[in-house]
């Protein structure tokens, strides 16, 4: 991963609401895995105290970043963790030796 990338993912993150709702929808990704329903976005909306325009501009902001992942199903907009993205993030943060 380059440190370009790496910058825009911790920029992205860096931001408390967009932090937060990055959590809440990796908490809701992770039980997606035991209950097999979607994180839809709607649902999320209504736990933080943000507004849903403010919610939209964080949500494009992680995506942009690579963060996640959102697609429209029918009405509704789902958000998943990117888990690759992650898991490069994941390899960088634990190696800090390692070349970037």
């Amino acid at each position: 991963m380059d440190t370009q990338k790496l910058a825009k993912m911790l920029k992205a993150l860096s931001h408390p609401n967009r932090l937060e709702l990055y959590l809440e929808i990796a908490r809701k990704h992770e039980a997606s895995f035991k209950t097999g329903c979607d994180c839809f976005v709607s649902d999320i909306i209504g736990s933080l105290n943000i507004g849903a325009p403010t919610i939209s501009h964080h949500l494009k902001e992680l995506a942009n970043a690579g963060l996640i992942v959102t697609e429209r199903k029918g009405k509704f907009l789902v958000a998943r963790v990117n888990e690759k993205a992650v898991e490069e993030v994941s390899k960088v943060l634990a190696f800090p030796h390692s070349s970037v």
